[in-house]
């Protein structure tokens, strides 16, 4: 492979706002990518993958080029030539890569990647807090699997199309796709491609969903013409499954703090052809009393420390704070308590989380159910997904249901 050096120094650019003005990677390359128009999709796709990388492996990279943060230009050229070194990429006769010791990188590698903390390049809080958690074995196999670059996974809308066309429609738009099994709605894309801008997608026949989020719609258990309650809808991914899965009768009341998402909802639930929802901005107590005993149904899809999607945020590791997990566990509690009010006699509401903590998960739905608002509440059955043996994103799911 050959280094651009206009490519490069995006790279460089986006490493410098995520690393030093604390911007999200996601929304740091979403700007980049804009940046030239000439730029192909190879291009793009080499800017996009070399900053995830990299972010990926930070503590690993920084510590092999024996720099520290806050990272200068110079440091984060020193982090891109480990990078470079380690792919076996020949670096160009550039200002930036003077006396780069290419030897002792590959040594430097060896040795540090017999430890854990640095070969899977992750805070020493986090570690010890996953192998509390999980144990050991456990933790090692999970966070490994947590470092590779997720896979593209589409849920198809069944409101407007079925599996079967929905492959054929992007195979004419020359994008392959497998079937998952165990995934009803699933499609995975064979290779990376920029599916947004399909026909497909602006037909509104799919949204982008991990195949671990695609499961918590459908163990709540919906049926048409249900009032079913989601009450941390964000931007709505599964809200408009559960709309779906309910063939648009009923309804569905959309519930957030962020009015923002809520409007991204709108536009969704427009291409998605979705009639049957309802959004409510969380801006006081009243929204929550006036659906008191009213509801089917109610997904909480919790607020967490996002430990079990580490593959497709992988900046999070850098960004979380041990404070920040135990602050949200208290969240979480309240939340439980508040929402499950608007469940009505013989309803059901499922607690989903994307982290894989017991603390957050089992632990909380234990607590829930020996309190006050809990013991009108019985657990029917729940689930914990993995990375390391799902091979998706790492997730929880309770059903509880009212007495």
């Amino acid at each position: 492979m050959r280094l651009h050096r206009n490519l490069c120094f995006a790279v460089i650019d986006g490493l410098h706002k995520i690393f030093n003005e604390n911007e999200y990677a996601d929304k740091a390359v979403q700007q980049l990518l804009k940046r030239d128009k000439r730029w192909g999709s190879r291009d793009r796709g080499f800017v996009a993958e070399t900053i995830y990388e990299i972010v990926r492996y930070k503590r690993l990279y920084a510590e092999i080029a024996n720099v520290k943060a806050p990272f200068d230009r110079d440091n984060l050229w020193r982090i891109f030539a480990v990078w470079a070194t380690l792919k076996g990429i020949k670096l160009p006769d550039w200002k930036y890569f003077a006396d780069t010791p290419s030897r002792k990188i590959k040594g430097r590698f060896d040795e540090l990647s017999q430890i854990r903390k640095y070969r899977e390049s992750i805070p020493d809080w986090m570690d010890n807090l996953g192998t509390t958690e999980l144990g050991e074995e456990f933790w090692a196999q999970e966070i490994t699997k947590l470092n590779e670059q997720a896979d593209v996974i589409l849920r198809v809308n069944t409101l407007k199309t079925n599996k079967k066309d929905l492959q054929l429609k992007l195979q004419s738009e020359e994008i392959e796709t497998e079937i998952l099994p165990n995934h009803p709605y699933a499609l995975k894309l064979k290779e990376r491609a920029n599916v947004f801008k399909t026909e497909a997608f602006k037909n509104g026949w799919f949204e982008v969903q991990d195949a671990s989020s695609q499961l918590v719609a459908d163990f709540l258990d919906v049926e048409p013409g249900m009032k079913v309650v989601d009450v941390c809808a964000g931007a709505g991914g599964k809200t408009l499954h559960l709309a779906a899965l309910m063939q648009n009768k009923g309804q569905v009341i959309a519930m957030d703090i962020y009015e923002s998402k809520l409007k991204k909802l709108k536009i969704r639930a427009r291409r998605n052809g979705v009639h049957n929802i309802e959004m409510k901005v969380i801006d006081s107590t009243k929204p929550i009393k006036k659906l008191h005993g009213k509801a089917d149904r109610l997904l909480i899809d919790a607020p967490c420390s996002g430990l079990g999607v580490l593959r497709r945020n992988p900046d999070a590791k850098w960004k979380l704070e041990p404070e920040f997990i135990e602050n949200i566990k208290n969240i979480q509690i309240e939340v439980l308590q508040q929402y499950s009010k608007m469940v009505k006699p013989g309803g059901k509401m499922v607690y989903a989380t994307c982290s894989i903590l017991p603390s957050e998960n089992e632990k909380q739905v234990e607590k829930f159910l020996t309190s006050e608002s809990g013991k009108e509440f019985t657990l029917v059955t729940d689930k914990s997904i993995f990375a390391h043996k799902s091979g998706f994103d790492g997730f929880y799911m309770a059903l509880l249901e009212k007495k």
